[in-house]
């Protein structure tokens, strides 16, 4: 989980945009270097869609997590904010616990997505 955290906010948002499967092509407007493209008709300004600090652009990742792999993605959120490896999530959770998850920050839901669809990709 280490090389996760050592990452700039750019440097995840990046990856994480590689790991949704999008494309870094040339900008139709021609008003900056490249745009992430999702598919043919539709695109992201780099500049606008920043997963580590945008509630929104967050849950859009963790959506994803969720989506390839739930359970890998809740056991790596819970690491990312309770930095506990061994933490059982089965035995041990209460309110409390799961509610910590609920308003995790942006940056941790980021950070878990990244791990997750690393693993579930690779």
């Amino acid at each position: 989980m280490t090389q996760v955290q050592t990452m700039t906010n750019p440097e995840l948002n990046q990856a994480l945009a590689v790991l949704m499967g999008w494309k870094a092509g040339g900008d139709p407007n021609k008003k900056r270097d490249f745009v992430w493209w999702i598919d043919e008709n539709r695109f992201r300004l780099p500049e606008n869609w920043d997963p580590c600090t945008d509630p929104a652009a967050s849950l859009e990742v963790q959506a994803k997590a969720i989506e390839v792999n739930y359970e890998l993605y809740v056991d790596q959120l819970s690491i990312v904010v309770y930095g506990e490896e061994n933490y059982n999530r089965a035995s041990n959770w209460n309110e409390w616990d799961i509610s910590r998850l609920l308003i995790a920050s942006p940056r941790e839901r980021a950070e878990a997505a990244y791990i997750t669809l690393s693993q579930v990709t690779t």
